[in-house]
């Protein structure tokens, strides 16, 4: 088996500038009135270089798991089928499982809405990575 290292690292870093980007612009505020969280209770006692750091790792681990799912098929991927697991990841196994916590926790629809599409985008993002660089 090998091991696409470059494509790992480019995975997470994607799977990282999206969450920044989808909790930040475009749905930070709803996201933030989903919680019932301010700005000020966001960055209240939080050791942001922690949460940052390893929400960074997780990403790894979660674009070398990608990859060796890629590298259990005996031939080249590509792009199209990339996407297609990875889209079966993201909306099959990730927003189905947040779907459940939610439901149980009672957690507005809204704010499931926001973080299992992040985990679909994220996952077709590093998806497409795979798909282009092995």
């Amino acid at each position: 088996m090998q091991i696409h290292w470059l494509a790992i690292l480019a995975a997470a870093v994607a799977g990282f500038v999206v969450g920044g980007i989808w909790y930040g612009p475009l749905f930070g505020k709803a996201w933030m009135k989903a919680r019932g969280l301010s700005e000020e209770e966001l960055k209240s006692g939080a050791n942001m270089g922690k949460i940052f750091g390893t929400t960074f790792v997780l990403n790894l681990i979660a674009a070398f798991a990608l990859d060796h799912l890629y590298n259990t098929y005996d031939t080249h991927v590509g792009l199209h089928h990339s996407l297609v697991i990875a889209g079966i990841i993201g909306v099959g196994f990730i927003a189905t499982s947040v779907g459940v916590n939610y439901l149980f926790s009672r957690l507005p629809r809204s704010l499931f809405l926001i973080d299992a599409g992040y985990w679909i985008v994220m996952y077709l993002v590093m998806g497409a990575i795979f798909g282009v660089m092995v």
